[in-house]
């Protein structure tokens, strides 16, 4: 009970909450796949998307971006959900794309949706943590945020930053800067290894299972015909901007992060015994050297 009111008051008081216009998923997505199994709903303010045995669904935005905040409020399946995964990612194209991902994998009736978190550069990933979530994500609508600029990737939930990736460029870390990415999001069947490893399978007598989306708003810059074009504003001439393109965590934003990773974070590929006996990556050595 504590540990929920204490979140509440932290997605509360957070500097990260964004007070924006939603976007229209008629004029800014458009269906990828799933033969009619992705639906836009209540005049364009949402988007369902549905998952039975022949196929699940996805939608991409018509839009690439090169830096910005992204916000997706989404609902997850409810019920016996295991076996389905549903996403919310920026990607590009190719095989060394970059990639900045949300993922959720769902679980039988009564235990926790996991969190999934990735991100690419240059093709590299295996930078994975994941999180259990402090409230239900079926019940309602949450806010799911990607703040991406030069400097940090920042994962966030309803305001509250869960993880923070660096630019740390300079000694050698890969980080995604250079190409532009659109928004993805999925819903689709992953029983082989989504739920417990694998030894839960879908139960398609739940289906269809449908996840739904509202509140996509992306104050970005948009790349069209290879140029940038930036919101009013983003950066003027001093080289400082909105506060996304300069947005880094403040202490109390910090804090805020670690309470959530010791309180929530189930796997970390920084502690992973397996990867530590393979080597660490060069960005979990940094950190641990700046403790």
């Amino acid at each position: 009970m504590r540990t929920a009111l204490a979140l509440a008051v932290v997605a509360a008081m957070t500097c990260l909450v964004a007070v924006a216009q939603a976007g229209n998923f008629l004029q800014d997505a458009e269906m990828t796949w799933g033969d009619g199994r992705g639906k836009v709903v209540d005049g364009g303010r949402g988007l369902d998307l549905t998952l039975d045995r022949t196929s699940g669904s996805g939608f991409q935005s018509k839009a690439e971006y090169l830096f910005g905040k992204i916000d997706m409020q989404i609902k997850l399946v409810p019920g016996n959900s295991a076996g389905t995964v549903t996403t919310f990612y920026l990607s590009s194209q190719g095989s060394a794309h970059d990639e900045i991902d949300f993922e959720f994998l769902g679980n039988v009736t009564g235990e926790p949706y996991t969190l999934h978190t990735n991100v690419f550069a240059q093709g590299q990933g295996k930078r994975e943590q994941q999180f259990r979530l402090w409230f239900d994500p079926t019940k309602a609508f949450h806010t799911y945020s990607i703040v991406w600029n030069p400097q940090h990737v920042i994962f966030a939930v309803d305001g509250t930053p869960i993880r923070d990736f660096k630019n740390h460029e300079a000694r050698g870390v890969s980080f995604p800067k250079n190409q532009p990415m659109r928004l993805y999001a999925s819903l689709w069947n992953a029983d082989d290894w989504a739920t417990q490893g694998g030894r839960v399978k879908t139960d398609w007598s739940h289906a269809p299972f449908v996840a739904s989306f509202r509140g996509f708003n992306a104050d970005a810059c948009v790349m069209s015909g290879g140029a940038q074009r930036c919101p009013a504003g983003t950066m003027d001439a001093s080289g400082t901007g909105s506060s996304w393109w300069n947005q880094e965590l403040s202490d109390m934003s910090y804090r805020r992060m670690r309470w959530v990773q010791r309180k929530f974070m189930i796997y970390n590929y920084c502690t992973d015994p397996k990867r530590v006996a393979e080597g660490l990556p060069a960005e979990c050595k940094i950190r641990l050297r700046s403790k």
